[in-house]
C-alpha cells in the first residue's frame, strides 16, 4: 500500500486550514478587532490610562468574545449562503470543500460556547448581550438574509453590535459619536448595497430578496447616489465639527473626493466599476481605522512623534 507524498498532504492540510478560515471570515475578523482596539482605547476610553487598559481583562475578555462570536457568525452564514457562495465566489468555496459540513457546524458551535463562557465570566449582562448577538447572526443567515432592505440594515446593524458593547461599557456619548457612528452605518449600507448590485444574478435564482432585483440598477443607482451625498453631508460635518488640528479631520475631508469618485464610477457604469466602488469604500474604512490611530497617538503620545 502506497503512501501519498508528504508534498501533497501538506497542500491538502494547508488548504483545509485556508477554507477554513475563509468560511469563518478570519479576515474580517483580525481587520474588525483592530478596529474594536483603536476605537476603545482613542475614541471610547477616556480616562483610562495605557498601562490600565493593557491590564482590564473585562475589556480585552468582551473583545475575544466579540472576535469568537464574529466567526462563528461567518460559519453559520457560509452554511446558508453556500449554494450562493458557488456562483459568486468559486474559488473560496473549493477551497471550502475541502473540509466536511460537520467540521464547520462543530466549530460555530465550539466558537459560541467559548465566547458565552468567557461572557459570563465577566458578567451575566455581558452574556445576555452575547447571546442576543448570536441569536442575531444566526436568524440573519436563517431569514432575514432574503429579506429586502432588511438585509442591508441588518448587516450593518451586526457589524456596529460589538462597537455599540464598548460603547456601553465606557458609557461615552457624544455628539462627535452620534455622527461618527451615523457616518460609518452610512458607508456600510452603501457597501452592502454595492455589493448586491454584483450579485444580483446569484441572489434572484436563490431568493434572495434585494434592492437590486427589486428596483433595478437604475433606481438602486439613485438611492446610492441620496445615501453617499448624505455621507458626504456627514463627512463635511464632521471635519468642520473635530478641527482641523486633528488627523482625523483631513480623513473626513479627504472622504468628500472618495465619494465623489465612488459617484463618478457609479453612473459612468462601465466594466468592473462598480467592483471598483465597492473595493474603494471597503479600503477607505481601514484608512479611516489607521486614521483614528494616528490621531489617538498624536493626541495622546505626542512625544512618541
Amino acid at each position: 500500500m502506497t503512501e501519498k507524498p508528504t508534498s501533497r498532504n501538506a497542500f491538502y492540510r494547508i488548504s483545509q486550514l485556508m477554507g477554513f478560515l475563509l468560511g469563518a471570515r478570519f479576515f474580517v475578523a483580525v481587520l474588525l478587532t483592530f478596529a474594536l482596539y483603536v476605537s476603545t482605547f482613542f475614541l471610547f476610553n477616556r480616562e483610562e490610562s495605557f498601562r490600565d487598559f493593557v491590564f482590564d481583562y473585562k475589556v480585552h475578555t468582551i473583545i475575544i468574545c466579540s472576535v469568537l462570536s464574529i466567526l462563528a457568525g461567518g460559519i453559520i452564514n457560509r452554511f446558508y449562503d453556500k449554494e450562493k457562495d458557488q456562483l459568486t465566489q468559486p474559488f473560496r468555496s473549493r477551497l471550502q470543500n475541502f473540509l466536511k459540513e460537520k467540521y464547520f457546524l462543530t466549530a460555530y458551535v465550539i466558537l459560541n460556547v467559548l465566547s458565552l463562557g468567557l461572557a459570563i465570566f465577566v458578567s451575566h449582562r455581558v452574556f445576555i448581550f452575547f447571546l442576543i448577538y448570536q441569536f442575531l447572526m444566526w436568524f440573519y443567515s436563517h431569514k432575514l438574509s432574503k429579506i429586502i432592505v432588511l438585509n442591508n440594515f441588518t448587516f450593518v446593524v451586526l457589524t456596529l453590535y460589538p462597537f455599540f458593547g464598548m460603547l456601553i461599557y465606557y458609557q461615552t456619548f457624544s455628539l462627535k459619536i452620534l455622527f461618527l457612528a451615523i457616518f460609518l452605518f452610512l458607508m456600510l449600507f452603501i457597501i452592502d448595497i454595492t455589493k448586491d448590485t454584483l450579485t444580483k444574478n446569484a441572489d434572484k435564482m436563490f431568493g434572495y430578496d434585494t434592492i437590486a432585483n427589486r428596483l433595478g440598477f437604475q433606481n438602486t443607482r439613485s438611492i446610492l447616489l441620496v445615501l453617499l451625498i448624505i455621507t458626504l453631508a456627514t463627512s463635511v460635518i464632521l471635519s468642520i465639527g473635530i478641527g482641523f488640528k486633528n488627523i482625523i479631520a483631513w480623513y473626513f475631508l479627504a472622504t468628500t473626493i472618495v465619494i465623489i469618485g465612488t459617484v463618478f464610477m457609479l453612473f459612468r457604469n462601465q466594466k468592473n466599476d462598480k467592483f471598483k466602488s465597492l473595493n474603494l469604500l471597503r479600503l477607505w474604512i481601514f484608512f479611516g481605522i489607521l486614521a483614528m490611530l494616528f490621531d489617538g497617538i498624536f493626541h495622546k503620545y505626542s512625544w512618541l512623534i
